[in-house]
């Protein structure tokens, strides 16, 4: 390293970095859903350079890993636009969604993939195996009827008879979760309904499954108004266990069938839980009969916790690790994914768990999702601040300063702030390390990720604050934020960025219509006009803006009020758009209308489309040039220089 005296100086912003937009695409891969069985450990990773395609991997416990199908497959489930629980693994046989017609496969050891449900207008998510009655159990969205809401159900597929399908539950608006009792003798799921979000109410359903495999005396056990369940599952001595956030929290509960009440296990001021945007999400598992490993979040940062059953006993496990996700176990072992402040998200391999004796040596990593270890001079580290908002609120965040070591800035000068807003606006930020954020605090920059109210993590009272308000009081946090930030003297007032994709995106593009704080906006796939995204979008989100602004048509006036498009004639300062051209959340025409009416109005504006693009961009192509493009819009809009390899974006009216 070259002495203070001798580090070049160059504006903040401008500092070269050896992050590139490459690293992120070239290098690094999506991981998720992982599996466990006693002979390996399976998982997905979605690779950019192979335009997104979603590999199934293999390893064994002790050798190397592999994939599982032929190269001309992906597995993907389209099911609620979102996806997951996309496979499973039984035995020697592995069933999961093709990304390219929708439809089940099977494939055994040695064999090609066969498909096992008919070619229409269906998807499939969330696998359950029937053992006993030769049959799998999963979600299936029926989208046949033309002009009509596509139908949810829980099926029975037949593996011995083609395109045998029983339908096992209907009903309800939405269905996930079923899982199958250890001797099959019963089912559990759960079930909500336009207009609620799974986080906002849902419901835990038990059925005795009849000899002929119907299922037969459904009971509400868990769930209804005000509060909301997470993944019932079956322990291995046929107990069922679940998450309710009755106390405010996500905390675990077992179902006492005598007595048909819910009793609590292990309770604590912490989220067992997340948003159920995906189907297959886990955030606890069985080790055994009388064990649990789990992870849960307090403050924003998240924790592995081991539970003796028959005593109810947690106690946390020492780890580096501040974000961990998806905890899968099976006969004493687990998987589970994990990230530190300086560490990527990464596949790890637990093979005993006494809590007692833990120690971080007993997780064995199996992959990353980056190969490439960033140098510590690089890598700028997460501070939690709470800070006021709007009339005596409190809202969240974590400040990222900007670090390379290599340069320095002049002095008596600030840095440029970019202000992330999460999307949802039901998630969370964490603070693992994220190469999206350091790529921007390598180069000079700034950030601050904000968990405005709203988010999760934080319970079921802050969760709530946002009903009715979007478009308020994440606006508020997100612009109290730049100005808290301002007043302690760490970034330039006149140089500050908001960012964010999705309802990210929307806050963006409120905050800079209805607020003067920012200086330069970034919206990718951002929600200009809420009326069209209340009646031109899925059915899972269909009814989204019912608790988050109101029911429309009713409140129709209010939509308008709150959406950027219809006051686009008070935003004036510069604006870059980003938009896959294949979006079926938030649809193109959103950022095209906001961008014409902006740029109608000689407001500086930019706009990047990509083809073959949806709802978060997974082809290396757009990953690269969404980022580059990025930074050379900042650098026209801020004034700095960057390399002349940066191809320009082009900025109207500039």
């Amino acid at each position: 390293m070259p002495s203070s005296s001798l580090t070049p100086t160059l504006p903040y912003g401008s500092w070269p970095s050896s992050i590139s937009s490459d690293l992120l695409t070239q290098q690094s891969i999506r991981l998720g859903e992982p599996q466990i069985t006693d002979a390996a450990c399976y998982w997905l990773e979605s690779r950019p350079w192979e335009k997104g395609r979603s590999v199934l991997m293999r390893k064994s416990h002790h050798g190397e890993a592999t994939e599982v199908l032929p190269d001309n497959y992906s597995v993907r489930s389209c099911a609620h636009e979102y996806g997951g629980g996309s496979y499973l693994v039984a035995g020697k046989k592995v069933y999961f969604v093709e990304a390219s017609d929708q439809r089940i496969y099977q494939m055994q050891e040695g064999l090609l993939p066969e498909a096992i449900t008919p070619a229409g207008h269906y998807r499939y998510a969330d696998f359950c195996l029937d053992p006993q009655r030769q049959r799998l159990i999963c979600i299936r969205e029926d989208h046949t009827d033309e002009g009509q809401e596509e139908r949810n159900e829980i099926i029975a597929i037949n593996l011995h008879r083609e395109h045998d399908i029983t339908t096992l539950v209907t009903g309800h608006d939405f269905f996930s979760n079923p899982k199958l009792s250890p001797d099959g003798s019963k089912l559990s799921w759960l079930c909500w309904d336009h207009p609620h979000m799974p986080w906002d109410q849902s419901e835990c359903w038990l059925a005795e499954i009849e000899s002929c495999g119907t299922t037969t005396n459904p009971k509400l056990i868990a769930g209804g108004p005000g509060e909301s369940i997470f993944q019932p599952q079956w322990s291995p001595d046929g107990k069922l266990y679940l998450v309710s956030d009755r106390s405010n929290w996500w905390n675990l509960y077992r179902y006492d069938p005598s007595t048909h009440q819910l009793q609590s296990v292990a309770p604590l001021d912490a989220e067992f839980a997340t948003p159920q945007w995906v189907f297959g999400m886990s955030c606890y598992s069985f080790l055994s009969a009388t064990e649990l490993l789990a992870c849960c979040s307090q403050n924003g940062l998240w924790q592995l916790v081991h539970i003796h059953l028959p005593s109810d006993t947690l106690t946390a496990l020492s780890t580096p690790y501040c974000d961990i996700s998806q905890v899968q176990c099976h006969n004493g072992q687990a998987t589970l994914l994990a990230a530190s402040a300086t560490s990527n998200l990464s596949l790890f391999h637990l093979s005993s768990c006494n809590p007692a004796l833990f120690n971080i040596n007993q997780l064995t990593l199996i992959t990353a999702s980056s190969k490439h270890a960033l140098p510590d001079e690089l890598i700028s580290r997460a501070t939690p601040i709470t800070f006021p908002s709007g009339e005596q609120a409190q809202a969240h965040g974590f400040y990222y300063p900007p670090h390379n070591k290599n340069f320095k800035a002049p002095d008596n000068t600030q840095p440029p702030l970019i202000v992330l807003c999460h999307g949802g606006p039901t998630g969370a930020t964490e603070t693992g390390l994220n190469l999206k954020i350091q790529y921007w605090t390598s180069r000079g920059f700034a950030v601050m990720d904000v968990n405005y109210r709203g988010s999760t993590g934080y319970g079921r009272n802050y969760r709530e604050q946002l009903n009715g308000q979007w478009g308020v009081f994440d606006v508020e946090d997100v612009c109290a934020a730049a100005n808290y930030l301002v007043q302690q003297g760490l970034v330039n007032g006149a140089q500050l960025a908001i960012k964010g994709s999705s309802a990210g995106g929307y806050t963006v593009l409120a905050a800079l219509t209805f607020s003067s704080t920012f200086t330069a906006g970034v919206s990718l796939y951002g929600i200009g006009n809420l009326e069209t995204l209340a009646t031109d979008t899925h059915k899972f989100e269909a009814r989204y803006l019912d608790s988050l602004v109101g029911p429309y048509p009713a409140t129709q006036a209010l939509y308008q009020q709150r959406s950027p498009l219809f006051h686009a004639d008070h935003l004036s300062c510069p604006v870059i758009f980003f938009q896959g051209l294949d979006d079926k959340v938030v649809p193109p025409n959103q950022a095209q209308s906001m961008v014409s009416s902006l740029d109608s109005q000689g407001v500086q504006v930019a706009h990047v489309e990509f083809v073959g693009e949806g709802h978060g961009f997974r082809q290396a192509e757009a990953i690269k040039r969404s980022l580059e493009a990025e930074w050379s819009f900042y650098s026209q809009i801020f004034g700095f220089d960057i390399p002349s390899s940066i191809v320009p974006v082009e900025i109207k009216n500039r």
